[in-house]
């Protein structure tokens, strides 16, 4: 990214955008970049000091250049090359009196050496100036810069020298940091432990769930459930365990690619949201669910846009990683028709949703559940977009019987009061929340009345319970009639198949 900045910089671009937070780092790099021939002043202009030259003191400030419009009128006044920072400019932006100044120094900048970069962590661009801007993105801190942090870190805390694999470890935790959270983490977990070693991955890494919680869209899911938790589906966990490590260096060296992710159709109720769950688990990767309610926002005109382009540059950021988007097909259900009934939001978000996982680099796995697959775009469900569409069907006789061991062993040790295939015969077409739920009324019918439950409590919630597939019956056999052809059995193949064509 300094390379692209530096050629558009000698390529008299006259108005760049830098989206980043980080702006002592940001400007050390145009610094750097202002020292190539033809050498050129920086100047930096803030609300609160208006322009003030790179490395001066603050006191030494333009004070008629605190307002934007002022601002930008000096730097169109001044005849050297130079490099011109508007920090934090977005809430002006929209202003046409700063629009309009934008645009008069752009056109004055021909044939100049002089550039304005605005630089925000949010983007706000009018469309004015579509035409006119560069949007470049400055990327957060590579291993190579946190390794200076943690060397530094070290050498100030005076503490010995961490082994190799735990400094990789330390430095890979931190991945997804600005350069001060890194500085720190790294200090807290000094201070908390008196030392930087393996043992205090978990407190660096407790910084980034501070980091999905601020971001507001994304939620850090603690996981506490393994993939033996899940009945059944063993031909989900068997493509699961062969990816364990599809993220690791080893992978890349073998030449296999970075997975894009995985969609689970299948009907509610039948375990696909643990399947994400326990997937985090398995590969030792974060957990993050994305909340498609939280990106639509009406209060401005490409607010929700800019959500979306936050939560996946957070997602990336803290990359490798799983992100999770429950019933997707609620999600994006309104996208082909949304311009009637909210200005094309839905639509705009679709796209920027699909171009990214088209395009994305970052070792981002997305993780999808949905229950009605008629709601979902077409678009969704072309090969490429995912490595893999599952289908989970109810479970069969076998897997009721895991389902219902997995929940009874969670509540009580001595299962074998219970006859477990009675069980699952008496369950058949339940889900596998409706058994674990079976269980639960049993639990409180027995509990109210002061005894330990039984087998014909469980039978007895069982029979008061109305299945999901009677009282869905069409919607859950259109679903089978569509996975037949188009999605792969979660069970083993032979079961999956019969149990479909039946």
């Amino acid at each position: 990214m300094k390379e692209e900045l530096s050629i558009l910089i000698q390529a008299q671009y006259p108005l760049i955008y830098l989206l980043t937070s980080e702006e002592e780092r940001s400007e050390q790099a145009i610094a750097s970049i202002a020292q190539t021939k033809p050498q050129r002043r920086i100047f930096i202009w803030t609300v609160t000091h208006g322009i003030v030259e790179y490395g001066q003191p603050r006191s030494l400030t333009q004070h008629n250049t605190v307002s934007p419009e002022a601002a930008i009128e000096w730097v169109i006044r001044q005849r050297d090359p130079g490099i011109y920072i508007f920090k934090d400019l977005h809430p002006f932006i929209d202003s046409p009196a700063t629009t309009r100044w934008l645009r008069d120094a752009v056109a004055s900048f021909k044939g100049t050496q002089k550039t304005i970069i605005l630089m925000s962590p949010d983007q706000t661009v009018p469309i004015e100036l579509e035409k006119e801007v560069v949007v470049l993105d400055y990327p957060l801190p590579n291993l190579a810069e946190l390794d200076e942090v943690l060397s530094a870190q070290l050498e100030q805390a005076r503490a010995r020298r961490t082994t190799t694999e735990a400094r990789e470890k330390l430095l890979k935790a931190t991945l997804g940091l600005t350069r001060d959270e890194a500085q720190k983490v790294y200090r807290k977990a000094h201070v908390t432990a008196g030392r930087l070693t393996e043992a205090e991955v978990e407190i660096v890494l407790s910084e980034k769930k501070q980091l999905i919680r601020r971001n507001g869209i994304l939620e850090f899911i603690e996981v506490d459930e393994t993939i033996d938790s899940i009945g059944g589906l063993e031909e989900l966990k068997r493509w699961l365990q062969q990816r364990s490590n599809a993220f690791t260096e080893r992978a890349r060296e073998y030449g296999l690619p970075q997975p894009k992710g995985m969609l689970i159709l299948g009907v509610p109720g039948c375990g696909k949201s643990l399947i994400a769950k326990t997937t985090s688990r398995l590969w030792s990767l974060p957990l993050l669910r994305l909340d498609m309610g939280r990106v639509y926002d009406g209060s401005t005109v490409g607010r929700s846009e800019a959500n979306l382009r936050s939560a996946l540059k957070t997602a990336e950021s803290i990359s490798p990683a799983i992100l999770f988007i429950d019933e997707m097909d609620k999600a994006f259900a309104g996208s082909s028709g949304s311009s009637d009934s909210d200005g094309g939001t839905s639509s705009r978000i679709f796209g920027s949703f699909l171009t990214w996982m088209q395009e994305k680099q970052s070792p981002v796995f997305v993780m999808a559940t949905a229950n009605r697959v008629e709601r979902l775009p077409g678009e969704f469900l072309r090969k490429g977009r995912f490595d893999e569409i599952f289908f989970v069907d109810l479970p069969n006789a076998e897997e009721r019987q895991d389902i219902f061991k997995i929940h009874l062993q969670k509540r009580r040790r001595d299962i074998e009061r219970f006859d477990i295939a009675q069980l699952a015969n008496v369950c058949d077409g339940f889900s596998g929340a409706e058994i674990e739920q079976a269980i639960v009324a049993a639990m409180y019918e027995a509990f109210a009345q002061e005894r330990e439950f039984t087998q014909l409590d469980i039978i007895a919630a069982s029979r008061a319970t109305l299945p999901l597939s009677k009282t869905m019956t069409e919607q859950v056999t259109a679903l089978r009639d569509w996975a037949r052809q188009r999605a792969r059995p979660a069970a083993s193949s032979v079961a999956e198949y019969q149990r479909l064509e039946f």
